[in-house]
């Protein structure tokens, strides 16, 4: 961490920061206000979710990261923005979702560019697997987005796999298909260098489904 990172950690997690715990959160509570929540789970620098913040002030978000850099940079943004409707969570995605969040408070969750673990025998450690969807849609309101990115094309084919092998989502962009980046998406400084170098970028959106 630089020194400004540690300095923002230190003094704004406490403004801004939800500690990791065992009981839901009550989320208009936690923001003042009841207001559409977005998951962001591993925000990286955080530069996506400032931006999205900053420019949906009538949307709430919670972010959740492990590295500490990233929550410090983001703090700092957030703290230099004025920005509050961002919650930061220290701690890892799985725990705070089984944990932290009731069924249906969620209005989108996104996983953008999560590491993509390319050797076949660290597939196993990708985030996106049949539990963790089926984890997730249980999160979402009826009618609420679930939204991946990734520059991996084989991981990309993998997430579409299981985001269409699980009953409770429907593809955005029909069965198959990728979605063209939304609007609400900032593209990414990890994007661009990747876009560089000739990667092709796949966003995935899926719409949990309303009963009935």
């Amino acid at each position: 961490m630089t020194p400004g990172q540690q300095r923002a950690f230190a003094e704004l997690m406490p403004r801004y920061g939800v500690v990791l715990g065992n009981a839901p959160l009550d989320l208009p509570t936690l923001f003042g206000r009841s207001a559409p929540v977005t998951l962001e789970i591993g925000f990286g620098m955080g530069d996506a979710l400032l931006e999205m913040a900053a420019a949906a002030p009538e949307r709430d978000f919670l972010g959740v990261e492990v590295h500490r850099p990233g929550i410090g940079r983001l703090l700092a943004g957030l703290d230099a923005g004025s920005l509050t409707n961002v919650r930061v969570i220290e701690g890892d995605a799985v725990q705070v979702l089984e944990r932290m969040l009731g069924d249906g408070v969620l209005d989108r969750l996104l996983l953008l560019f999560p590491d993509p673990w390319p050797k076949k025998r660290h597939h196993k450690r990708r985030l996106l697997q049949a539990a963790f969807v089926e984890l997730a849609a249980r999160r979402l309101a009826a009618g609420g987005l679930f939204h991946a990115a990734t520059d991996w094309a084989p991981y990309a084919e993998q997430m579409r796999e299981v985001l269409e092998a699980c009953p409770q989502f429907e593809n955005c962009a029909g069965p198959g298909a990728y979605s063209a980046r939304p609007d609400y998406r900032p593209q990414t400084k990890f994007e661009r260098r990747g876009m560089a170098l000739g990667h092709a970028v796949f966003d995935l959106l899926y719409r949990r489904c309303i009963p009935g």
